[in-house]
C-alpha cells in the first residue's frame, strides 16, 4: 500500500439539471476550478447510465460487464477526482435503484441527470496523484 495525506481545500456544491451529462459537468467543473485531487458525493436522479458491474472473470486484463440504466433511477455514490496528462479524470461508483431494483457499479458512460442532481466536491490539497495507464490491466489507475 502507498499512501499521501493532506487536508481538505475548497468545497464545491453543484446541481445539475434535468439531462446534464453527468461525468462530463464534473469534469468540466473540475478543469475550470482546477481541483487536482478531489472526493465528491452525488445524490439525485438519473435517467441515462452504463455501468460496469464486475469483470466477467478474475484474468488480467479484466473484461468488464456492463449493464445500462436505460430509465430514471435514484442515485447515491461516492467518486474521486484525479488527473491523466492534461485532463480530469472521474472514477464513480454509485448505488442506483428504481422500484425494487438496484444496481451498483461503476459508471463509464452515458451519464444524464434526471430532474435533478446534487455533488459535494471537496478538494484535497498537498496530494500528489495522478491516472496513469496500468500495462497489465489495461485500465487507467490511481498512481501515488
Amino acid at each position: 500500500m502507498k499512501y499521501q495525506t493532506g487536508k481538505p481545500g475548497r468545497i464545491v456544491v453543484a446541481k445539475f439539471d434535468d439531462h446534464d451529462d453527468v461525468l462530463g459537468n464534473l469534469a468540466g467543473l473540475a478543469k475550470n476550478e482546477n481541483i487536482r485531487a478531489g472526493v465528491f458525493y452525488l445524490v439525485g436522479g438519473m435517467r441515462e447510465g452504463r455501468i460496469v458491474v464486475g469483470p466477467e472473470t478474475e484474468d488480467l486484463p479484466p473484461k468488464p460487464v456492463w449493464k445500462e440504466l436505460g430509465e430514471s433511477h435514484e442515485v447515491l455514490g461516492l467518486g474521486t477526482i484525479f488527473w491523466q496528462g492534461d485532463e480530469p479524470k472521474i472514477h464513480f461508483h454509485g448505488a442506483f435503484g428504481k422500484k425494487d431494483m438496484v444496481k451498483i457499479g461503476c459508471l463509464r458512460e452515458k451519464s444524464e441527470t434526471f430532474l435533478v442532481l446534487e455533488a459535494i466536491i471537496i478538494e484535497m490539497e498537498g496530494i500528489k496523484a495522478a491516472r496513469e495507464l496500468d500495462p497489465a490491466s489495461g485500465m487507467v489507475l490511481l498512481k501515488l
